[in-house]
């Protein structure tokens, strides 16, 4: 099991386990990333105790719900991450997008997630089989959907938090994870019980990659929302529910899908953050 990236990365290049769409012959999602952590790293603490530390999951919460008859410490846990890009297809298409989202995002949006489930359903299977135990925090049933009171909308447990411990990116203004390949993402996770090697984080601060927030420029994503649900203060989450719920979901079932679908992805995509990090470009300028 020790070869875990390289299995993550051969089923998803299985276009059976990552289709756009049933049959379809475009694939969801690009090449994987995935990070590892340990389950005593300090982050895990602090996201709890920021976020809600009675309802927010640290690792060690979400295992011991799925195995409640075992005590563990922290530190014999991993928490792996894995980001999932957008196609070069998708991004494409919804860049061309203005006020209404693309079908080849909506098809992402649910599918993918389709194709994302599977995955955590798929690496926990292989450890419980290797003899391992596992659990993917968001599919317990215990999981749940809950309010912070001071971020608002949250939930048990966020599969981009648990990304960014791993490494595997900082927060834009909007709220999106950047990543190395940028914005437009969906994001997973397990937790097993077993250790590896954590992924170095090569950020000091949660929002370091962000543009607006490391030059005090950019700010696309806020032009681009249709909804002006992003500003200098951040993401107005009830904002941007009421669009996709009263208006982008509406128009997925009406004119796309047959479906409601929470298709969103504005801010993801036609921005500098959209497929990479762009501080990246940014020290090259100034080192050159």
């Amino acid at each position: 099991m020790d070869n875990i990236t390289e299995k993550i990365e051969l089923w998803m290049d299985d276009l059976t386990h990552n289709a756009l769409e049933p049959d379809s012959e475009l694939k969801a999602f690009s090449k994987p990333l995935v990070g590892f952590a340990i389950g005593d790293d300090e982050l895990f603490y602090f996201i709890k105790n920021d976020i809600g530390p009675n309802f927010y999951w640290h690792p060690k919460d979400a295992f011991e719900t799925a195995f409640p008859d075992e005590k563990v410490t922290p530190g014999e846990l991993t928490v792996i991450a894995w980001v999932l890009p957008q196609t070069e297809q998708t991004r494409l298409a919804h860049r061309k997008a203005v006020d209404k989202p693309s079908i080849e995002w909506s098809k992402a949006r649910h599918y993918g997630e389709i194709v994302n489930e599977n995955l955590r359903r798929y690496v926990v299977d292989l450890y419980l089989q290797a003899g391992y135990q596992a659990c993917a925090p968001v599919l317990l049933p215990q999981w749940t959907r809950t309010e912070s009171s001071k971020y608002g909308f949250a939930s048990s447990w966020s599969e981009r938090h648990a990304a960014h411990v791993c490494g595997l990116g900082t927060f834009g203004v909007s709220d999106g994870l950047i990543t190395p390949v940028g914005k437009a993402i969906r994001v997973g996770s397990v937790i097993v019980r077993k250790r590896y090697t954590p992924t170095q984080r090569t950020y000091q601060h949660h929002n370091e990659w962000c543009l607006y927030h490391s030059t005090g420029k950019c700010l696309v994503c806020k032009r681009r929302c249709p909804t002006q649900a992003i500003s200098t203060s951040g993401h107005d989450k009830i904002r941007c529910k009421e669009f996709i719920r009263n208006v982008t979901a509406v128009y997925v079932e009406e004119e796309q899908l047959g479906f409601r679908v929470n298709s969103c992805g504005f801010c993801q995509t036609k921005t500098p953050c959209e497929n990479q990090n762009p501080t990246d470009k940014v020290k090259r300028k100034r080192s050159a």
